[in-house]
């Protein structure tokens, strides 16, 4: 059974479903005594990412001999015919976009389903 069927097999079992069972608020009392999930700043996971990838470039450069790794790379790409980094460009402007478009699709369930779109 693919996802597909298999969500419409859920999406019909759901609306199938008799009515609600009233269970004397126990629910609420179960839901009510979890312990509250505290999370952590968002600000606090993104300095320390940042200082992280700040750390990483630091090494880099300076296990690479002080950047001239770096500086030989854009020496050898100014010997590149014009034409080629054109190509390259395009090349890779091609492979984002198409990233993109496959994310946008798998994101977006009215394109998954194209049954459910009304035209």
């Amino acid at each position: 059974m693919n996802e597909l069927e298999q969500e419409e097999w859920l999406d019909r079992q759901l609306r199938e479903a008799g009515p609600y069972i009233d269970d004397d608020g126990f629910t609420a009392r179960v839901l009510a005594s979890l312990p509250v999930t505290r999370r952590e700043p968002q600000w606090l996971r993104a300095m320390i990412v940042l200082g992280l990838a700040l750390i990483g470039t630091a090494m880099a450069y300076f296990l690479s001999g002080g950047g001239s790794l770096v500086r030989q790379g854009v020496i050898q790409m100014a010997d590149f015919p014009i034409w080629l980094l054109l190509v390259f460009a395009f090349g890779c402007g091609l492979v984002v976009g198409a990233f993109a478009v496959i994310f946008a699709i798998r994101k977006t369930p009215e394109i998954r389903d194209l049954t459910r779109l009304d035209f």
